[in-house]
């Protein structure tokens, strides 16, 4: 990653930004959006443009990476052990971190600031862009997402965009803007979805009440060194695989004391403890999967395996485990659900965070163990992991009689209704996969064409129905789902990348060339993009109204680049 001058730009674009640039407008709702904003557009109109330019704090607080609201006695007793679970958060007895008023950094900046870091993160290899997962997890934080709302929990609602990171390590992280990513090494140590979902929903509380925010806006302190350590702070985090926002900002921000970092961080993880739990019961998962969770990872830290990632970036405490244990025991009791997609994801994980065709190997022949020791928490679940092992290794006559199994041992569990077809996408699009990687691919066809129909909102199905399309060269129908695509979600490069593939198919120039662009600018490539838009515009077919909103995205595009490229120069 280009370290030094990625934060060269996000440097200068705090520093340009005159006082009080930053202040949140009295009255706003204080809580913070974390994810992209996904909004119907057309082509030429894009992203890029939807937040304001980053800017941040002038004003950096005293003891900004100490304790908000100054009372350490906050951090001991047994505060609103006598607080209903369903109370509004506002009742409740949280600790005192302050508040998100005026002087905090606002929503859209702090969201400008998390896409410039994603453009790092997307480029590392150990970015996973792997729709499955990718689906699954956000159907779990929009559940919790769904709980904060019917339990008035903040007064901002924002989107998640969660996103998986090849690492063995157990651990999560949040960047600003909304983005957290989830270590597929978190994902295969969770024994249920409740336990996954526990850890999801405690990242989301910092989210919801705006840590990152107040952590940069607190207090009086106005030296630039402290905005320096801050975002070198979150960048040494993100490419360390630190795994906590808190804690990659506590690697940059060393000449601040560290009793003061430890004060704050155990305030903020009580107050994200307490949030996410509320998250957790209310969407209806096991509410003692919190404490059975954090407590295994804390008898880990004390065994001779070493200390887990996530115990390190999140201080793990007795007392911090028995207010989980005694809040999960007055939550009124109900039956918690686990989605079936939770096992293969699970399984699919375990096989993602390998790179090698040893480890692939390894990890199949551990799944197989599982299943013959009967140790295994879903039959289901190991087979499909054994198929796409074997897919990877390219053993596909293997990897369908495998998947063939897993249908089996899952269509052999209960039905419900909220599952009628026992089946689920990872099944199916696991299914045209090997088939599309096996060369069958008027099967593959078909099977993705089954398998959106049947999972019209999954963007896995989806992606390989693109995909299979093109393989065919069946480019209008590719064109047509990948235009689709582009107009519900605009922020995601991968539909562009289809939909100018499809359009060079059919000859479609000028929509190949704006496509590019739009991926290109996702990327922060601008040169590249408005390379792209000045050769449409060089078209000789193009016609007079396409000309006037090339151009007029052409102007948008050289703009942004112009604003960056000053950036980094101041």
């Amino acid at each position: 990653m280009r370290l030094k001058r990625f934060l060269a730009a996000l440097l200068s674009a705090a520093l340009v930004a005159p006082p009080g640039a930053f202040a949140q407008t009295r009255g706003t709702l204080p809580n913070l959006a974390l994810n992209i904003q996904q909004t119907e557009a057309p082509l030429v109109s894009g992203p890029t443009d939807t937040y304001a330019d980053p800017i941040v704090p002038p004003d950096i607080a005293q003891g900004v990476f100490g304790v908000y609201g100054g009372a350490q006695s906050r951090l001991s007793g047994n505060a609103g052990a006598n607080s209903n679970w369903r109370t509004p958060i506002a009742t409740q007895q949280l600790p005192d971190l302050g508040n998100g008023g005026s002087g905090s950094l606002t929503p859209q900046a702090e969201r400008k600031l998390g896409e410039r870091v994603m453009r790092e993160v997307r480029r590392d290899p150990d970015y996973l862009d792997d729709w499955l997962v990718r689906d699954y997890l956000n159907s779990v934080s929009a559940k919790l997402a769904a709980a904060a709302t019917a339990l008035y929990i903040g007064g901002y609602r924002p989107d998640f965009e969660l996103f998986p990171v090849r690492d063995s390590q157990i651990n999560a992280f949040s960047l600003p803007g909304g983005f957290i990513g989830v270590n597929t090494g978190l994902i295969a140590a969770t024994q249920t979805e409740s336990e996954l979902a526990s850890v999801l929903g405690h990242e989301m509380g910092h989210v919801l009440q705006r840590h990152i925010s107040r952590m940069i806006s607190a207090g009086e302190r106005s030296t630039y060194a402290a905005l320096a350590g801050l975002l070198f702070g979150v960048l040494a985090g993100v490419l360390a695989h630190s795994g906590d926002l808190g804690s990659a900002i506590a690697i940059g921000g060393q000449a601040y004391a560290v009793d003061n970092q430890l004060r704050f961080s155990r305030s903020a993880e009580q107050e994200a403890d307490r949030v996410g739990f509320l998250l957790l019961a209310g969407a209806g998962y096991d509410p003692y999967a919190m404490a059975t969770f954090f407590g295994r990872l804390d008898r880990a830290a004390m065994s001779d395996t070493g200390v887990p990632a996530y115990a390190r970036t999140h201080p793990l405490t007795g007392e911090r485990i028995a207010d989980m244990e005694d809040r999960a025991r007055r939550a009124p009791y109900r039956q918690p659900h686990q989605a079936p997609e939770y096992g293969f994801v699970r399984a699919r994980a375990r096989l993602l965070q390998d790179r090698s065709r040893s480890e692939y190997a390894d990890e199949i022949t551990r799944l197989r163990a599982e299943i013959d020791d009967r140790t295994a928490v879903n039959v289901a679940a190991n087979w499909y992991g054994i198929a796409f092992g074997q897919m990877l290794l390219e053993r596909y006559d293997d990897a369908t009689a495998s998947l063939a199994t897993s249908r089996a041992a899952f269509a052999s569990g209960e039905r419900n209704e909220s599952d009628p077809a026992r089946s689920s996408p990872s099944l199916d699009v696991l299914a045209a996969d090997i088939a599309r990687r096996a060369g069958h691919n008027d099967q593959a066809a078909r099977l993705a064409e089954f398998a959106q129909n049947r999972w019209p909102q999954s963007n896995a199905a989806i992606d390989m129905h693109i995909r299979t399309l093109l393989t065919l060269r069946r480019f209008a129908d590719a064109q047509a789902l990948a235009q689709r695509e582009t107009r519900a979600y605009p922020d995601q490069p991968a539909w562009w990348l289809y939909l100018a593939q499809a359009s060079a198919g059919r000859g479609d120039a000028l929509t190949q060339h704006r496509a590019m662009a739009e991926k290109f600018a996702l990327e922060g490539a601008w040169p590249s993009a408005i390379q792209q838009l000045k050769d449409a515009r060089d078209l000789k077919t193009i016609g007079y109204y396409d000309l006037a909103t090339v151009d007029a995205r052409l102007h948008e595009m050289e703009s942004r680049y112009k604003e960056e490229r000053l950036d980094e120069k101041s």
